[in-house]
């Protein structure tokens, strides 16, 4: 047994990924555990823990220094448009990190409406390339787009060496979490318009 660290750019059913890992008895599991948390005490997580956190790929050189080749790392990747577009649709929120991204680090002090798309898809291609990189290292690592997420969930289970429940495990594919509202919005239009 070891660390687990779920690597993504966001927006790729990290939540859902979570709460099937909630099934499995031999590790520990959260989700953004430690994001209050800054320096080396930012990943100083307990043995035998699976973490989900998109922000990992900001902490890449702790990460390095704490853990070296001793995780076990899966990228979770989903069509970058499709990312992008999540993200444009939770441009509104407080705390949207790719507003972040836009005015903190692109440092635009003023976003048009037309820019957020490009900015939010500069900010994914950004996180997935840090990944890759980080990950081009390690000897432990499996790559899982989310369109097979449910099918392949097995294969990351017995890779782990993952105790539990596995049915429950899978089942939790089956429900959406974290969704835009954008999209219940949709399915609850579509349902009223029958």
């Amino acid at each position: 047994m070891s660390n687990i660290f779920i690597l993504c750019a966001g927006r790729t059913a990290s939540t859902t990924f979570t709460k099937a890992c909630s099934y499995i008895t031999n590790y520990t599991c959260a989700h953004e555990s430690r994001v209050q948390h800054y320096n080396s005490s930012r990943v100083n997580y307990p043995a035998n823990h699976i973490e989900i956190d998109n922000r990992l790929a900001w902490f890449t050189t702790q990460l390095e220094k704490k853990y070296k080749d001793n995780g076990y790392y899966l990228h979770l990747t989903r069509d970058p448009k499709a990312i992008a577009k999540s993200y444009l649709e939770r441009w509104h929120l407080k705390e949207s990190i790719v507003k972040a991204y836009g005015h903190g680090i692109l440092m635009k002090p003023t976003i048009k409406k037309s820019e957020r798309y490009q900015i939010c898809l500069d900010y994914v291609e950004h996180v997935d390339e840090t990944i890759k990189m980080f990950l081009s290292t390690k000897s432990n690592v499996k790559v899982i787009d989310i369109k097979n997420l449910q099918e392949r969930f097995p294969e990351f289970f017995q890779w782990i060496g993952a105790e539990g429940d596995i049915d429950k495990c899978i089942n939790e594919f089956d429900v959406y979490s974290n969704q835009n509202n954008t999209h219940i919005l949709r399915k609850l239009t579509k349902y009223l318009s029958r």
